[in-house]
């Protein structure tokens, strides 16, 4: 007989049972009777319990537990509530060539913020900037950085810091002392802003945001030289206006300001920008060193390159230099050794990963900016609103038409007056800003520096934005060539600054095709030693093109029987014997040649297709697939050999019949070497033997007996002339 050891309800109810006999044999109805009645109480809540536990694990059949998923959930379905929205909006073919795209997302923004508002009768949820500057803004600038055209950028270097730097500093404190005088006018009550703050203002409103040129300007398809003026500017301007805004908020915390203060924030401004360049180089020299061994992994190629980035970006705010200056110096110093190294569809995948997540990430910051616009987190001054629109549009053209004054005094190529009104007229506030004001410390006008900014970002966008394409076709501004310049125009292109370089070396200027050739004879002669996985390789894409057309076509001689065997070069000083050509005796099996031409076609002309990246020494294919190319000027030149080897063997043995008898009595006269590039045409020399495998052929007397190339019988026979 088995036993079993009580439970603690047994063992609790023969203790209520026990405490209940004594109290009444005892008759002490007192504690002891409340004692008994809590106990029982107790002991049916627990029965209760129990009970409904027995019963949800065997009847629950279905739970709900949002609180676990909350987060990812609420993510997911903003990112496909903003999905669908464009969707909806380009389904209108007309909608998007009149209102920009972000305009449509705020909008929606707006719409939800107003919703979330009047149910719960609270401010929306606010754009955590931390969220903005850590996840959401690093793959627009990389993105951006990535696929930035390389020559256009390095060309208009030079204007485009001056514009981002001495702009932004003239507009933060033109902007800055404007408002100030405002303050100072009684009619207004704004007399308790003081000049710091106004000047704390001045730097996060004059920053020209990236990521709303970006979706402006991609739509308008203005000018390669345009465009990359006013999204350069946004991306560099940033790091002014960050420092700038650090350096007027330390100011604003200080009881006093002394000299060296404003000499170290001046220093701070310049290690903040170097810092930037310098960490981005570096991780971006990692990652093409690490990209240089993953020839047997191919899969994880991507990885390392957002992987890189995001590290360059991330560790230039750890120690707090410009993150986006670092990424892009990243993007750029990495994207042309990366690209020689990985695969083409690691290249592809990179393309479309980076473009989809920076889509997303836009998305989300203009829905959420139109959110956070509704609450009660707002002070309307209007007078100070109005005047911080009007001096934004005033100090940016002013200083637009100074600096590119100075700018066309100094060069050549100069900005023209309607690119200038462009410029002038699309800096386009956004995310960056907004993000910044909500990063003020609390002080009595932070609400009306918040209802300036949100006044000024849906004005520059919402007007600015919109109407900057009538303006343009209004203008006639040039607009961008779709069209991939041809292979000509890049080798004048690439003639010219070699020509130019070479000027400046003489003359002793040192000026950017100087800078140019010095980087490319250090990138050739170290850097791509120890970053790229195949360096022994023509320097010249169009060397390497002409090298696979010529074997092509030796082949294609091959196959027809047309190739004759000979020496690679005849000997120049015996010139007294005329050149025989020489067959080879021993010829291979037919098996061993059907295996080489199968190994020839798989592996020896798959010509890879590279993303377009300008440098003296590589010249990039274009957008079109090289072997396409190649296919039609392999077409082109065998239909061409086609008609001449027919009309010119024909010629030839007509030719060589009549003056069969005149050689015999003449004089012998010796061989001459001529090269292939600069022989006549075979009608108007004839008895040219030329070795179409090589670019060498020797005109030489034909004696009577002498070999010929094909005669008609041959050439009747051959496979050329069946497929004429």
């Amino acid at each position: 007989m088995e036993t079993t050891v009580p439970g603690w309800e047994t063992v609790a109810r023969s203790c209520f049972f026990l405490g209940t006999s004594a109290s009444l044999l005892l008759s002490v109805p007192g504690v002891t009777g409340l004692q008994g009645s809590t106990m029982l109480e107790s002991l049916e809540d627990a029965d209760f319990e129990r009970g409904m536990a027995n019963e949800s694990d065997v009847h629950a059949f279905f739970s709900l537990d949002y609180q676990h998923v909350q987060v990812p959930f609420e993510i997911t379905l903003w990112i496909m509530l903003a999905s669908l929205a464009k969707i909806a909006f380009h389904l209108f073919e007309r909608l998007p060539s009149v209102v920009p795209e972000s305009c449509l997302l705020i909008f929606v923004g707006l719409i939800m913020g107003g919703i979330i508002y009047g149910l719960n009768d609270k401010s929306p949820p606010v754009m955590n900037s931390d969220i903005f500057f850590l996840y959401l803004l690093p793959p627009i600038v990389l993105d951006a950085g990535y696929f930035m055209p390389s020559r256009p950028f390095f060309e208009n270097i030079g204007t485009i810091l001056l514009y981002a730097v001495v702009g932004t500093i003239w507009n933060v404190f033109g902007i800055g002392f404007s408002l100030y005088g405002i303050c100072q006018v009684d009619t207004f009550h704004l007399r308790d802003i003081s000049l710091l703050h106004n000047l704390l203002f001045s730097s996060l409103i004059a920053a020209v945001d990236p990521v709303a040129v970006l979706s402006v300007f991609e739509e308008i398809h203005v000018n390669e030289k345009l465009h990359i003026l006013v999204f350069g500017e946004s991306l560099l301007n940033d790091a002014v206006s960050v420092v700038l805004y650090k350096l007027f908020r330390a100011f604003c915390e200080m009881p006093s300001i002394q000299t060296t203060d404003v000499f170290a924030g001046i220093g701070s401004f310049f290690v903040v920008g170097i810092g930037g360049v310098l960490v981005g180089l570096l991780f971006g020299l990692i990652a093409s060193f690490t990209t240089r061994f993953t020839d047997n992994i191919r899969v994880i190629e991507p990885l390392f390159v957002f992987l890189y980035s995001y590290l360059s970006y991330l560790t230039a705010e750890m120690f707090h230099l410009s993150g986006i200056v670092a990424i892009i110096a990243c993007a750029m110093g990495m994207k042309r050794y990366v690209e020689a190294n990985i695969s083409l569809k690691s290249h592809t995948t990179i393309k479309y990963f980076m473009k989809m997540w920076s889509s997303v990430s836009d998305t989300l910051i203009f829905i959420f900016l139109g959110v956070s616009t509704i609450g009660d987190n707002h002070e309307w001054s209007w007078p100070y609103i109005f005047f911080t629109i009007v001096f934004c549009l005033l100090w940016r053209a002013l200083g637009v038409l100074v600096l590119t004054f100075i700018i066309n005094r100094l060069h050549v190529n100069t900005v023209t007056s309607k690119d200038q009104f462009i410029i002038a007229y699309g800096g386009l506030r956004g995310a960056i800003c907004f993000s910044l004001v909500f990063l003020l410390p609390d002080f009595q006008r932070k609400k009306l520096f918040i209802a300036a900014t949100t006044v000024v970002i849906l004005f520059t966008v919402f007007v600015q934005g919109t109407t900057i394409r009538p303006l343009v076709d209004l203008l006639d501004v040039t607009r961008k060539q779709e069209s991939t310049p041809t292979v000509g125009e890049q080798i004048h292109i690439r003639f010219l600054d070699h020509l130019l370089a070479g000027i400046e070396d003489i003359s002793g200027h040192w000026g950017q095709y100087y800078w140019k050739d010095k980087l490319e004879y250090l990138n050739s002669k170290y850097l791509q030693k120890f970053l790229l996985r195949e360096y022994a390789q023509p320097k010249s894409s169009i060397v390497l093109l002409y090298e696979k057309l010529e074997r092509k076509h030796a082949i294609e001689l091959a196959e027809t029987g047309q190739l004759m065997y000979g020496p690679s070069h005849h000997p120049l000083l015996h010139t007294d014997k005329p050149p025989t050509s020489v067959i080879e005796s021993d010829s291979l099996s037919l098996d061993v040649v059907d295996d080489i031409q199968k190994i020839l076609e798989r592996n020896l002309y798959k010509t890879r297709r590279t993303v377009p990246a300008y440098n003296r020494h590589t010249l990039p294919p274009g957008e079109s697939e090289p072997a396409e190319h190649a296919k039609q000027i392999l077409i082109l030149r065998h239909k061409n050999w086609q008609m001449q080897m027919n009309s010119s063997d024909s010629d030839h043995v007509i030719k060589e019949k009549g003056d069969s008898g005149s050689l015999d009595g003449g004089t012998q006269p010796g061989p001459r070497l001529c090269r292939s590039l600069t022989a006549k045409h075979p009608r108007e020399t004839p008895n040219v033997k030329s070795n179409r495998s090589r670019s060498v052929g020797f005109i030489i007397p034909l004696r009577q007996g002498t070999p010929q190339w094909m005669n008609d019988q041959e050439t009747s026979k051959s496979p050329i002339s069946e497929e004429k």
